[in-house]
Formats: structure tokens, sequence, C-alpha cells
């Protein structure tokens, strides 16, 4: 994510904050700053300690998935909350179940010894003593955090995407039937449950419920997107999808060549073979970028890119896309066995959704992708 920053490498995730994180620094400050210069430390303290919570929270998610085999690409801080981003979706049900309940779980561990450790005596003197917002001290930064991380438990179980209760949800139902049917049936219950919390914002003029409620329904309305296009690219395998007629390259062919190829048949990426082997690939943003400096007359291999993503042609779509996440790539090349048979980018994919989105044949598919038939065979 752009305008972020990492801080630390734990268990091997990135923990990255964003710019934006230090507007809610500062808003705790602000709160407190009526009691004076330490006020202000006070609040902005608070706020850190909260947002602990919240890392520890997002690493209960992300060393699950780890357990599980899924790796994390990162973890940011945001001003309104936390985001662990996996590489790739986990494949069943019980795992995601697994993966989603551990951040609240990590957050009701947290309770205990802040509950054991509250003294409720200070803080009902301290709001009888007419303030809003209880003085500076141990125990009234304990109770903030105690409130906290109940709103946390209580915010993240409400069985709406992309809240952790809707994926929670979502498992469970996952388990029962498909995933497609169990991503539409979690979509539209955190969407209705987004409707009622906007019909109720509205008449309590309450505008934080409504934001809420916006971000859930949208939220939800997104992973339905998802849902489909993991669906449907699960139905067609990547050796029926690749493209056959595609021009290739020799790693002693001139980058002038290259940029006629491009101008006349506008095709982005190129194959570098040596006799049947791929060596690299060549994209059009690697010539666009090498001319800037460089002669029309280089050979190939000196802008190739020796390390592709390799791929057999009877995985889907879906898993080649999840790879290519995982490597944070946009081209893979294609084998049957050893044998090398083409490319295939992340356009080739949304494309092929598109086309197979429209004719509806995830309708008329079972949702697995049959056998892959290699060509001339």
């Amino acid at each position: 994510m752009k305008w972020s920053f990492t801080i630390a490498r734990i268990f091997g995730i990135d923990l990255k904050v964003h710019i934006t994180f230090f507007l809610i620094v500062l808003w705790g400050a602000v709160q407190f700053s009526a009691f004076g210069t330490g006020g202000a430390m006070f609040g902005a303290g608070v706020v850190l300690l909260l947002f602990t919570c919240v890392t520890l929270h997002e690493f209960g998610h992300a060393l699950v998935a780890q357990a599980l085999g899924i790796p994390v690409r990162q973890i940011i801080l945001l001003p309104i909350g936390g985001l662990a981003q996996l590489v790739r979706n986990p494949s069943r049900g019980l795992h995601e179940l697994l993966i989603a309940a551990a951040g609240p779980l990590v957050n009701v561990i947290i309770l205990i010894p802040l509950i054991l450790l509250l003294d409720l005596r200070e803080l009902v003197q301290s709001i009888e003593g007419g303030r809003f917002l209880p003085a500076p001290s141990v125990q009234s930064a304990l109770w903030m955090l105690t409130y906290s991380n109940v709103m946390l438990v209580a915010f993240n179980l409400i069985p709406a995407f992309p809240l952790d209760g809707g994926r929670m949800l979502r498992a469970v139902l996952w388990m029962f039937t498909s995933f497609a049917a169990a991503t539409r049936v979690a979509s539209a219950v955190g969407q209705l449950l987004a409707i009622a919390m906007a019909i109720f914002a509205l008449t309590s003029g309450n505008l934080v419920l409504l934001l809420i409620a916006a971000f859930v329904f949208f939220g939800a309305g997104a992973e339905t997107a998802e849902g489909r296009t993991r669906t449907v690219l699960a139905t067609r395998r990547v050796g029926d999808a690749y493209n056959r007629h595609a021009m290739t390259l020799s790693p002693y062919d001139p980058i002038s060549r290259v940029v006629h190829h491009i101008l006349n048949s506008y095709q982005p990426d190129f194959a570098v073979l040596g006799g049947r082997e791929l060596l690299g690939v060549v994209t059009r943003e690697d010539v666009l970028r090498y001319l800037e400096s460089g002669g029309p007359d280089t050979w190939v291999q000196v802008i190739m890119r020796p390390d592709v993503v390799r791929v057999q042609a009877h995985s889907t779509l879906d898993e080649v896309r999840q790879a290519l996440s995982e490597a944070e790539q946009r081209i893979a090349a294609v084998y049957d066995g050893p044998v090398y048979l083409g490319l295939v980018s992340l356009d080739d994919i949304h494309e092929a959704f598109v086309i197979l989105d429209y004719l509806g044949r995830e309708q008329s598919s079972p949702g697995i992708a049959g056998p892959y038939a290699p060509p001339g065979r």
C-alpha cells in the first residue's frame, strides 16, 4: 500500500504503518489536552496501546494462516484499524473459520488481565466528579483498553463482510455447501445488516454508524465479486486459456524487433526461447523503460526477466491467479510436464473471466475444471 512504511518484521511478516495512522495518535492527544501536556501524552499513549491490541489481533489471523500453510504478505496499521494481507485465500471452510476466529480470540485473551487489574471505583468517582473523560491514570487507561477490546470483539463478530464475523459465517456455511453459495448468503446477510445500521444511523443522527454501515455494505459487495471471480475461474484450466499463437523471441534478437512486433501485433509480452526452452520474458514496459537510455540494437537477453512463475496446464485459472499474487508478478509460463507451451498474464485471466461470466458458464459447470486436453493430442 502506498504511503506506508515498515516498522518491524515479526515472524517473517512485515508490520507496516500508513502515514495517516499518526492522525489517530494526534486525535488521542487532543482528547486529553485539557489535562495539560501530560494529559496529551497520556491520550497518545492510550491510542498506541489500543493499536498494540489491534496489532496482536491481526497477528492472531496471520500466525494461524501461516500455520495452515498460507503465507502472509504484510500487516498494515491504518487509522481505522489493521489489515493482515494473506498471499492467497483459504481453500477450505475450516481453515477460513480458524483464521477469522483467531483475531477476536486474541482480544478475549487480552481482556482477562485487563479485567483482573481494573478498579471500577476510581472510574466511577471520576465520572461522578463531572468529567466526561476520566483523569489520566493507570486505572482510566485500563478502563479504556478494556472497553476498546470489548468493542473490538463485539464489532468483529457481527456476521457481515468484511468483518471477521462475516468470514466466520461463510466458513461455517462453506462446510455444508459450495463456496459460491456460502459467499452469496454471507454477503446478503452482511448487506441486510448494513442497511439496518444505516436506517438506525439516519434516524438517530449517528454519522459514525452511517460510515460503518457504508463500509460493511460495500465490503460485502466486494466480497461477492471476489467470490464470483474465484468460482468462475475455478471452472477452467490455464491450458485452455493461454495464447497458442503468440510470437516468441531469441535472446539474440535486437530490441528493435520487439518494437516492431509491439506496433504490428499489440502483443504486450514475449517469451524468450533457446530452442524449445524458456529463458525469460520481455514485456512492453521493459522495452519502453530500456529505450529511455539504451539503443534499439541491444540484444533482448539484456532486458529479459529470467525469473518467471511456472504453472502446469492442468492448473485452474484461479490457482494461477493466486500463484501470481503470491509471487507479485503478472505473467506465468504454462507447461505440460517439462514442455513449455506459452504465456498467460493477469490481463488474459481477467479477459477469460469476463467472457466466462458473460456466458454464464459457471451455472452449467459443476464448479470443477474438466481435464486439460493438450494441443495436438
